[in-house]
């Protein structure tokens, strides 16, 4: 039996719905009667039961006792249930085309049904027999929410546009969740990233991200300031408590000192944001990549010429700095098993096509050949100077010129050496991949690249020591691997392939990347 902490009692009460805590006693009993629990059914996944008691939450193996009480569930036939609350962006389309996706590949009829606006579910049910297998309730409504709703235990799984803030996880832990921010207790199920838009007739075709943070500050207020005509800026971006929006604020303003300017127009829905910026000519908007096809991609520039694309393999590598990714936050407690094999399924080959095929950018690493990456190749050799020789870029051609690049990225929060919650989540994709033999028979190289501040010389031990801790990360995670098996290496190149400017912080942090090749 594992002991968790206790909910509070308020957070329970809404979790059942209302019910008297009487009417939910259950009495669990082990065959020879020498233990007997009693206590509040909290909850039951076909092999456990939750039960609130005097010495706190209990975690008991249902095969090991028998359970009375007008709450007992029935083993004959248990319908696993399971309430997933969160984003709209994620529960509208994403959610719905992998269950889709995981019911036809496990032999499930499928049922959803509409409740209102923001609640839906759906209904798994044996293709043979016709038995419900399962039931998953949908909240589509805004991140905060969904975390409001995994704290109060209304919900078991919690939906998410951003990480999780530290005053959540906090509250989560109190609350008997468990480490909220640790590694198992959240999960990228797919990538999107944050794009500015215009009017496909705008004539301002790109923008720097200190502009972009001035135009949605209000500090930069006319086209003109920007190149194009003289004529006030209309802005457009997602709803205030929509994790998109704290998403726009954590990576695009706060880095550069600036807040949201109080004439933004706001937007439920990420079409009707791209359908009000395709009318004003005047109009420029912040919305996903999965949103952005109908209007007119801006890419973020740099002073020094660089431009930066949102492209599926932009985002994926994070070479766009702009990322988006989709999580899934999990308490630490056990779901029920159909739940445990949906979200087993999420992170296969299969669901990766799922996630394509609705738009949103997927897991699979890509290989990209050299003759693929000629822009910024040739954006390197253009920038070369005394600090970075051209002699650099030539041993980066001879080292690597006869590999592919992984889009399998490594960068690092601002201002830290620990990885951001994409490179987080590709460690252990990798690790996976090479515990699935990916990779056997293959070289695979890790390649550390640095900024430009600081001398070629101490940014290329930098690069290097970089480059082996995330190596040394990927093989920590690879648990049932033989480090000696695997042909790995490691070289560090400091700054002689720069993504973007060094001019800016945003540009800097591009920079700094571990990039995995392989041959």
């Amino acid at each position: 039996m594992n002991i968790l902490r206790a909910a509070t009692f308020a957070a329970l009460s809404f979790f059942l719905g209302g019910q008297s805590l009487s009417a939910q006693d259950v009495t669990l009993t082990s065959p020879d009667g020498a233990v007997e629990i009693t206590g509040t059914l909290l909850g039951f996944d076909g092999e456990f039961y939750r039960v609130q008691t005097l010495y706190g939450e209990l975690t008991v193996d249902g095969s090991g006792v028998t359970c009375d009480g007008p709450a007992c569930p029935n083993l004959m036939d248990f319908v696993a249930e399971v309430r997933i609350s969160g984003a709209a962006g994620m529960a509208d389309v994403l959610m719905p085309a992998l269950l889709d996706g995981f019911a036809l590949r496990n032999g499930y009829r499928v049922s959803r049904k509409l409740t209102d606006k923001t609640h839906f579910s759906y209904e798994l049910a044996d293709s043979t027999t016709g038995a419900t297998v399962a039931r998953f309730f949908f909240r589509a409504t805004t991140t905060d929410e969904g975390f409001a709703d995994l704290l109060a235990n209304e919900a078991d799984i919690a939906m998410s546009l951003r990480e999780i803030r530290e005053p959540e996880s906090k509250r989560g832990y109190e609350a008997g969740l468990g480490n909220m921010s640790g590694k198992n207790r959240s999960r990228i199920l797919a990538l999107n990233a944050l794009v500015p838009v215009v009017a496909p007739g705008n004539p301002v075709k790109r923008i720097t991200a200190s502009d972009l943070s001035k135009v949605f500050s209000g500090k930069i207020d006319n086209w003109k300031m920007l190149g194009g005509p003289d004529a006030p800026i209309a802005r457009h971006v997602p709803e205030q408590e929509s994790g998109l929006l704290q998403a726009i604020e954590d990576r695009l303003l706060k880095p550069s000192g600036q807040r949201l300017d109080d004439d933004a127009v706001f937007h439920s829905q990420m079409t009707s944001l791209v359908s009000a910026v395709q009318r004003d000519p005047f109009a420029i908007g912040i919305t996903t990549y999965s949103s952005s096809s109908a209007a007119a991609r801006l890419p973020l520039a740099g002073g020094c010429g660089f431009a930066v694309h949102a492209t599926r393999r932009g985002i994926k590598t994070e070479d766009y700095p702009l990322t988006a990714p989709m999580f899934l936050y999990l308490p630490a407690r056990r779901l029920p098993k159909v739940a445990r094999d949906f979200l087993a399924y999420t992170r296969g080959p299969a669901a990766q096509i799922v996630i394509r095929r609705a738009g949103f950018v997927d897991h699979s690493p890509e290989e990209v050949p050299v003759a693929l990456q000629g822009e910024r190749f040739a954006n390197a050799i253009a920038r070369a100077d005394k600090d970075v020789p051209l002699k650099d870029l030539q041993a980066v051609v001879k080292r690597l010129g006869n590999h592919a690049r992984l889009t399998t990225t490594f960068r690092f929060k601002p201002g830290l050496s620990a990885l951001d919650a994409q490179s987080r989540s590709n460690a252990q994709q990798l690790a996976r991949a090479l515990e699935l033999g990916t990779y056997d028979g293959r070289e695979l190289v890790f390649v550390g690249f640095s900024d430009g501040e600081g001398s070629a010389e101490a940014n290329g031990t930098i690069a290097l020591r970089r480059a082996t801790a995330v190596k040394e990360a990927v093989l920590a995670a690879a648990e049932t691997v033989d480090p000696s098996s695997l042909n790995i290496a490691v070289e560090g190149f400091g700054e002689a392939l720069p993504m973007a400017c060094d001019e800016s912080a945003w540009g800097r942090q591009v920079n700094r990347r571990v990039e995995i090749w392989v041959r």
